[in-house]
């Protein structure tokens, strides 16, 4: 039997029960288990903690996606439910059937659309915060023994006492319940604190990590074994992470040397890795060679920002086979500027027919070097976003690119550094020269083209913070206005 809707009889029983919570506690073995979504749904609106408690004590449903239900931590719901699935854990069995995962994902599930997964126990699932995307159903209904918790994890100093409670509680009970990870992000937590919790929820299950740390290399090496268990992992952010600079005797760099390697090592063990961000992450400056080559799968987008690139990292980046179908490259904040840059034009002729956005926004590129770059840049026609801001372009060679343009008909967002002719002898920004010059690069892009969203932007104004941008969402710094 497959119900999109309560009937009006469904809906006239549901708010008897809603009215009147102790009716609905005694006769909830006699509710058609068709009614538990829309009346567990209300009971979770009106925060009935009893009555919840009772439903997901009785839950039928092979999953209870009530995460999606949660648009801010709530410590009471969240005792009641977890209240709920103590009771159920206490049950040897249920004659309708037994819950098999609990998830407390920031998701939208479509099974509270269409009340689906009773008899599949499919539960499909659409981001809130993001344009809807499926999610991985979950398998393996039938030989799973233990409940199967799903959580994503923001683990900051300060937690809230939803938080809190729960990460109690899993703890106490991790012998007993399957519990699950799948996105967590660490901010500012001690190495031990993290190891704990990865002990509680198992790395295996992460696809998605972040660590935003000061840990030392040291401490890092420490979590490494850890992050290596990672098997599964789609998605890993490394921001910012310090090697140790105070060095007292050669036998500390040594220590330092041999952490680097046993952490880049770790690479190795990731299967699934697409998407990489590391951002400041100076320790591995002269290696980044080896963890491009560590790299067990191509990646599909590669951030590597604020760093202090070496020419030998910047050599890697032609002959790693694991960037040749990138989709997405950020070099921001990657001072390029006395460097070789043949290097990474190489790479993007090899992912000329792949990426899709490039950003080299403070790169401090020159002229010679944009010259260098200017042929694999026109062939990368699949380009939807390019970020060339905060580089020292003269007016001939933005020209120049600008007219080499005509095969970027997918690009949607083009931002450019305002030409060195902007400024006076002592680096301040002429406005009326900006202004004029700028215009006139537009109208050489738009005798080739039509540009969707086109901008210029000067340096960051030494007094203010804020550059003069002109074009799309234009505007002078503040010294200006």
């Amino acid at each position: 039997m497959s119900v999109q809707t309560p009937s009006t009889l469904q809906n006239l029983t549901l708010k008897a029960l809603l009215r009147d919570e102790a009716l609905a506690l005694s006769c909830l073995e006699e509710v058609p288990f068709l009614l538990f979504p829309a009346l567990f749904k209300e009971a979770f609106a009106g925060r009935l903690k009893k009555l919840m408690k009772a439903i997901v004590a009785a839950w039928t449903f092979p999953c209870l996606p009530v995460g999606a239900l949660m648009k801010s931590p709530n410590l009471e719901t969240l005792q009641a439910v977890l209240d709920g699935i103590d009771m159920q854990l206490t049950r040897k069995s249920h004659p309708r059937g037994k819950l098999q995962v609990l998830d407390l994902r920031n998701v939208h599930h479509a099974f509270w659309d269409i009340w689906a997964g009773a008899e599949d126990g499919s539960c499909s699932s659409e981001s809130l915060n993001e344009k809807p995307t499926v999610v991985k159903v979950l398998r393996r209904y039938a030989r799973r023994k233990q409940l199967k918790v799903v959580a994503d994890l923001c683990l900051r100093p300060r937690r809230d006492e939803a938080q809190a409670y729960f990460l109690k509680w899993a703890q106490q009970r991790k012998d007993s319940l399957h519990l699950c990870c799948i996105n967590m992000k660490i901010w500012a937590m001690p190495v031990d604190f993290v190891l704990e919790i990865l002990n509680v929820f198992h790395p295996e299950h992460i696809e998605e990590f972040e660590l935003n740390t000061e840990w030392n290399v040291f401490n890092l090496a420490r979590f490494a074994p850890c992050l290596g268990q990672m098997r599964n992992l789609r998605k890993l952010l490394l921001a910012p992470l310090y090697k140790n600079v105070f060095k007292t005797a050669n036998r500390t760099g040594d220590r330092e040397d041999k952490c680097v390697k046993e952490f880049v090592s770790i690479f190795s063990k990731f299967n699934c890795l697409q998407h990489l961000s590391m951002q400041g992450v100076h320790f591995l400056t002269d290696h980044m060679s080896q963890v491009f080559r560590c790299l067990m799968t191509p990646l599909e987008s590669l951030s590597i920002t604020h760093y202090q690139i070496s020419q030998s990292d910047l050599d890697s980046f032609s002959c790693c086979q694991s960037l040749f179908q990138l989709k997405h490259l950020e070099m921001k904040g990657m001072v390029l500027q006395v460097l070789d840059v043949m290097p990474l034009r190489g790479l993007l002729e090899k992912v000329a027919k792949t990426l899709e956005t490039l950003n080299l926004q403070g790169c401090k590129l020159k002229d010679s070097q944009l010259n260098a770059l200017l042929p694999s840049f026109i062939r990368c026609s699949q380009l939807t976003k390019i970020n060339l801001y905060n580089n020292d372009f003269s007016m001939p060679i933005l020209k120049d690119l600008l007219q080499q343009t005509a095969n970027w008909n997918k690009m949607n967002v083009e931002q450019y550094p305002a030409p060195l002719e902007c400024y006076n002898e002592l680096g301040h920004v002429s406005v009326e020269r900006f202004a004029q010059l700028c215009q006139e690069l537009m109208d050489t892009l738009r005798a080739i083209r039509q540009p969707k969203s086109l901008s210029f932007a000067t340096r960051i104004c030494h007094k203010c913070g804020e550059p003069c941008v002109y074009g799309q969402g234009g505007r002078l710094c503040f010294c200006w206005r």
